[in-house]
């Protein structure tokens, strides 16, 4: 058996999916799951209490922490390092093995313009400190008390039905709207987007790939180098819109985040935007012979065209 913890989000739906070529028992964690195949185990849990956790990855050779916790810099405080010492702890009892999804918040922002698995960790926002302190304690497991365990990291993403990729809330909804769409900082500036399909998929293979773990993984990103201003682009071209945008500024966002929560969390993050942001992801598509989605085809999946 193969359990998720935190299933519903843009990842861990089309992880359900992948799974199936591996196993066919698999169990759905989180407060409210919901099948996504014919034949899943739901298994309601709050992953804050660790007596639920046991029991919820009771039973499973692989557990996948897909949790996705509110864009509140207080929440992850608070919640992120019980979630992870509650998982480990459950995983260890269990002799389970561990797959944490993971992003790129963690990395020096003098990484960002060519990040690697082996690429500084340094961050400079409250959200990044705390990935940096959950990472610190797989890896203390990892290291001292005999967990096996695989770091999957991803880019910003972007895919069908992704309710929280950056790329179609900026881009692509408001490009399928026949609205204008938006970009952080500077639209001149390279940033990599990973597609969701492509996560999902590799997330599988390696939670199902013995010699995988014990490592940190970049999940597959297509090569490509666009900017901001290209993918607008790209996007309207595909759409048959007008290949205009909004910068959303510094002072833009400050004076949203004035009266919007989750506007406010992300002036922290701008520093992803206003440099080059590529993520590489080589040693991956090496290792597997993967071939990442280009950008023009996961968007046409996006937009239907």
């Amino acid at each position: 058996m193969q359990v998720i913890l935190g299933a519903g989000g843009d990842i861990s739906t089309l992880l359900a999916k992948e799974l199936n070529s591996y196993t066919s028992q698999i169990k759905l964690v989180a407060r409210h799951p919901k099948p996504v195949n014919p034949g899943d185990e739901c298994f309601p849990a709050d992953l804050l209490d660790a007596k639920q956790v046991d029991r919820a990855v009771t039973g499973a050779e692989v557990a996948y922490l897909t949790v996705g916790l509110k864009y509140d810099s207080r929440i992850w405080e608070r919640q992120w390092p019980l979630i992870m010492q509650n998982v480990i702890d459950a995983c260890r009892k269990h002799g389970c093995r561990l797959v944490f999804f993971d992003n790129v918040y963690l990395y020096d922002p003098e990484a960002v313009s060519n990040m690697t698995e082996e690429s500084a960790t340094n961050p400079i926002s409250r959200k990044g400190r705390v990935r940096l302190q959950v990472l610190e304690l797989l890896q203390q497991a990892m290291e001292q008390q005999g967990l096996q365990a695989l770091v999957a990291r991803s880019a910003d993403f972007y895919g069908p039905d992704s309710k929280n990729g950056i790329l179609n809330t900026l881009v692509l909804n408001s490009v399928s709207q026949r609205k204008k769409p938006s970009w952080l900082a500077d639209a001149h500036k390279i940033h990599s987007f990973t597609y969701t399909p492509d996560a999902a998929k590799a997330t599988a293979l390696l939670g199902n790939t013995d010699s995988a773990y014990q490592q940190v993984w970049h999940l597959p990103t297509s090569g490509e180098r666009l900017t901001g201003k290209a993918f607008v682009e790209l996007a309207a071209s595909i759409a048959g819109t007008k290949a205009s945008y909004t910068v959303l500024t510094p002072f833009l966002l400050s004076l949203g985040g004035l009266f919007n929560r989750t506007i406010k969390e992300v002036i922290e993050m701008n520093y992803q935007y206003d440099r080059d942001y590529f993520f590489d992801s080589s040693k991956f598509c090496d290792a597997f012979g993967f071939v990442p989605t280009s950008y023009e085809t996961g968007i046409r999946e996006v937009l239907g065209r």
